[in-house]
């Protein structure tokens, strides 16, 4: 596998791992018991906590990526494994 070929499925996994993390911990202001700001979504977080999120995000394409990486190299499970 290329260094090109890792980062782009790098990036892949970690973008997808993004959007599954970030509804995770989203509180809106309705929840929270306050007011929202005048033009604000009714579904607009308070606090996002998008570097919390990144880091998660991180950790976890990186723990996901390494598995594949490591299925690559020792074929643990390939097409032949499939039936039909």
């Amino acid at each position: 596998m290329s260094l090109t070929l890792g980062t782009a499925i790098y990036l892949c996994i970690w973008s997808l791992t993004l959007f599954a993390v970030l509804p995770f911990r989203v509180r809106t202001s309705r929840e929270q018991g306050s007011r929202p700001v005048p033009g604000e979504a009714d579904s607009a977080p308070v606090n996002p906590m998008l570097w919390w999120k990144l880091k998660w995000t991180t950790i976890i394409a990186t723990v996901l990526f390494a598995l594949f990486y490591a299925n690559y190299v020792k074929g643990w499970v390939t097409l032949d494994s499939f039936p039909g």
